[in-house]
Parts: structure tokens; sequence; C-alpha cells
């Protein structure tokens, strides 16, 4: 019997225990708690860094990493904006990478999958989509 709990496990829908940190609360994707908005939100706002090469998407989040995450810190949305118009070969990262409120449904795949179950605040790793290879920082979620 106890390797069937892994099933149930998987699927997320078990309350987490603790203070409501976000961080804890993300680790059930998809359909997650109630207060998290993850995987039920309409909109999220986000900026993100877009790269054509791995190499050159590795080394924007080295220096994320470098600078915060690598001390379990948040990458501030000003610092992540610097990065982003220095790395980012799309057009939005003249605007650091600012890409405002989207819809569900209007990002390509890969990318709506990672913008809609990362925490408000918290930044991506690395994921290769049909146009390139990108990191996104969340800024908010509504419905």
């Amino acid at each position: 019997m106890g390797k069937d709990s892994k099933s149930k496990e998987a699927k997320g829908k078990g309350k987490q225990a603790g203070g409501g940190s976000d961080e804890s609360a993300s680790k059930g994707k998809g359909k997650a708690g109630k207060g998290d908005g993850l995987g039920t939100c309409t909109y999220v706002k986000a900026r993100h860094i877009l790269c054509e090469k791995q190499g050159k998407i590795n080394e924007a989040y080295k220096k994320l990493q470098d600078g915060w995450l690598s001390n379990g810190d948040k990458v501030p949305p000003a610092e992540f904006a610097k990065i982003a118009q220095e790395y980012s070969e799309c057009p939005s990262g003249k605007k650091g990478g600012d890409l405002g409120w989207f819809p569900r449904g209007k990002m390509a795949g890969p990318f709506q999958e990672v913008a809609f179950n990362t925490v408000i605040g918290a930044t991506s790793a690395p994921f290769k989509s049909t146009h390139g290879y990108h990191i996104i920082l969340c800024e908010g979620r509504k419905n």
C-alpha cells in the first residue's frame, strides 16, 4: 500500500501546512490551494528575458543567481529589468522585459505554463519555447 500513496501526493490537492508562505504553496502545480491563484487565475503580470541561444540565457540567469537567487532572495523587479535590458532579444527588453498583464491563452504553450505557475515575486529557471529561451519574473495575478 505504501507505493500507492505516491499517486495521491502527486495531484497537489492537499493543503499546505504552515504559515502561508507563497514558496510552500507553489509546490503543487496546476490546481493548487485557493489562496495562491496558481493555475486558476485569469491574468498574469510578468517580465521576461528572451534569448535565442541557451548560453546567453544561462549568463543572464547566472547574474540573477549571483545577485539574489543563490541567497534565497527574490529578484527586485527593477534589477530584473536591468538584466532584461542587457540580455533580452525581445522588443520588450527595452522596457525591462515588461509584458504587462496578459490573459490565459495569449502566450504559447510552455511560456503560459511557466508564467501561470510561477509564484508572485519569484523568478523561473530558464526554459525553452518555440521562440527561444526564457526567464520569467511573475509580478502579479488576478481574475
